[in-house]
């Protein structure tokens, strides 16, 4: 059952490569986890379905919940495919 933050954890902790991950049940269906990784990149998956992947070296993938992804090489240059649009 989730907490007065509107999620509780589900489990956490750090391999033995030193990784850390965490995970979140929203109670509604909905469950999010992330990694971290000693090499610096890192993982997320959001109870919206979506995904954030960011490789610690400068490069990031974003990937909607409808499926479009979104890349950046962190040179101030990015590609992806699909639409964007405005959030509020």
């Amino acid at each position: 059952m989730p907490s007065g933050n509107g999620y509780s954890y589900k489990g956490h902790g750090t391999n033995s490569q030193g990784n850390h991950y965490c995970a979140r049940d929203y109670g509604n269906g909905s469950n999010a986890y992330h990694y971290s990784n000693t090499n610096g990149s890192y993982y997320y998956s959001n109870p919206n379905g979506s995904t954030y992947y960011n490789s610690g070296s400068g490069s990031s993938t974003y990937t909607s919940p409808s499926g479009n992804s979104y890349s950046s090489s962190g040179s101030g240059s990015g590609s992806g495919s699909g639409s964007s649009g405005n959030s509020k």
